[in-house]
């Protein structure tokens, strides 16, 4: 019994302590305006990564985020805070595909990030899981 907690202890370490996906170049996608006049994009989060992790979109037109997580135990989250650009979200995720909807309010170039930390690990952030939110005239 003891030799299987061992085990078992090493192995939630050694998943915990694996080197971080490092895909290298930022994955860009561009926004184009629907039909019904909204802008979507598909999120997937990641070992310590966001699919795409650029994103351009057009100020003042509403955007819908489609953002879900690889399968797996480990937690993540999506994060922006840029109230003035009229842009607050601190979103877990999951599985399953969850919808956020905003109107973006200012142009500029805005962080997002996962801030998921597991004690004296560091962060997701700190690992690369952040990524960039474009908005543009």
């Amino acid at each position: 019994m003891k030799h299987s907690k061992y085990i078992f202890l090493v192995t939630i370490f050694s998943i915990l302590c694996l080197p971080y996906d490092s895909r290298g170049e930022k994955r860009r996608f561009v926004t184009e305006t629907d039909s019904d006049g909204v802008q979507r994009v598909e999120i997937l989060a990641g070992k310590h990564f966001f699919d795409p992790d650029y994103i351009v979109v057009k100020v003042n037109v509403p955007l819908e985020i489609k953002i879900k997580k690889e399968s797996g135990i480990t937690p993540h989250n999506f994060v922006i805070k840029e109230p003035d650009a009229g842009i607050d979200i601190h979103e877990s995720t999951s599985t399953e595909t969850k919808t956020i909807k905003l109107t973006p309010m200012k142009t500029g170039k805005y962080k997002f990030y996962c801030d998921k930390k597991l004690l004296f690990f560091k962060s997701h952030r700190e690992k690369g899981m952040e990524g960039i939110l474009d908005i543009v005239d």
